[in-house]
């Protein structure tokens, strides 16, 4: 049975899923209004240098998204882009992230799972309108769903989420951290933060 966590929560994967390689990171959710245009969520990861608030993008080829799906030595790799969202529960994952554990370089420290509102200004969307969102990590091997943890919480103003991380603990093994952290100024925003520099939505 999958283990569900709370905002700020970390445990060890070796704990919880001992010999666990292969991840399928889902995300999904529901639009809960009508704003007169379906809600394009869009996920993505960085890979970064090290675990702390100080943290940044190891390079430019380290961010994963609909435009580059793979990560620099095939560990990671992007679903297909979901445009069309979802309308109800039994939908499933809206996008996935697979992660090889065995494959990621040794100079990341830290994966980072986000979902941004595509062109949040023009359609007037926040996550706030959203409803149901979650991650949650699945062996790739088995299907089985090892953790999850839904957000549970009314992002009235932000446009993207930090949902949740993957990083090394000291002695080099793989946690998970649930993290639920919002912004309001969408990808560029999430993006400045770990010093990549995007052009902001107008």
């Amino acid at each position: 049975m999958a283990l569900s966590l709370t905002k700020g929560q970390k445990l060890s994967l070796d704990k919880v899923a001992p010999g666990l390689v292969h991840v399928t990171v889902g995300l999904g959710w529901r639009s809960r209004v009508t704003t007169g245009e379906k809600f394009d969520l869009d996920a993505s990861s960085f890979g970064l240098d090290r675990i702390d608030d100080d943290a940044k993008l190891i390079d430019d080829t380290w961010f994963i998204f609909y435009g580059q799906t793979v990560s620099p030595d095939g560990s990671v790799s992007h679903s297909p882009d979901d445009t069309e969202g979802a309308e109800d529960d039994a939908a499933g994952d809206q996008e996935t992230i697979d992660v090889d554990l065995s494959k990621v370089s040794g100079n990341v420290a830290k994966i980072i799972f986000t979902a941004t509102i595509y062109e949040f200004r023009k359609r007037g969307q926040t996550f706030g309108q959203v409803s149901n969102a979650y991650i949650r990590l699945v062996n790739t091997d088995t299907g089985e769903e090892v953790l999850r943890y839904d957000l549970g919480e009314d992002y009235s103003t932000e446009t993207a989420v930090e949902f949740g991380a993957l990083y090394r603990g000291p002695d080099g093994s793989w946690k998970f951290n649930a993290i639920g952290d919002g912004y309001d100024g969408g990808l560029s925003q999430m993006c400045a933060r770990y010093g990549l520099d995007i052009p902001e939505e107008q």
